[in-house]
């Protein structure tokens, strides 16, 4: 990721765009079919989720591109920029997931549950989210950026 100088204006709309409108629809999804969240609860926790993910979506993207730029260092092939999207995904997010659970009323069992099936899950989530994030900066025409250029 190229980027010009410590902020782009693009890059944070665009990093932000999709990790509101990712974490909302899985995290549901995972909430309400895993963990046996209510929907109200649920709801509850996507809704806190928001300004959580506006806040951390620019530094997760930033810390994205550096676990990508780690995986190139030890392969250029495909599979290993899979690989980092996971680990990126998995090691940023579940702290977070986590403390919006708890700050929503969730169990302790409910936390467990949500946090292990988002980090199981995150094995394919990871992934598809580096993919939506790529197709999010592109739309926005984050400058410089490529898929490639990690």
């Amino acid at each position: 990721m190229s980027r010009k100088g410590p902020f782009s204006i693009r890059n944070a709309a665009a990093d932000t765009f999709a990790m509101v409108i990712f974490c909302f629809i899985t995290g549901m999804f995972i909430e309400i079919l895993v963990s046996g969240m209510t929907f109200e609860q649920s709801l509850a926790s996507r809704t806190l989720s928001i300004p959580v993910n506006i806040a951390i979506a620019w530094p997760y993207g930033i810390f994205r591109d550096f676990m990508l730029r780690q995986g190139s260092r030890l392969s250029s092939a495909s599979f290993m920029k899979n690989i980092a999207d996971l680990t990126a995904y998995v090691l940023f997010q579940s702290p977070v997931y986590a403390a919006i659970l708890f700050a929503v009323g969730a169990s302790t069992e409910q936390i467990i549950t949500a946090v292990s099936s988002n980090a199981a899950v995150s094995c394919v989530m990871g992934i598809f989210y580096g993919y939506f994030l790529d197709a999010c900066r592109k739309a926005f025409k984050v400058p410089g950026y490529s898929r490639r250029a990690h």
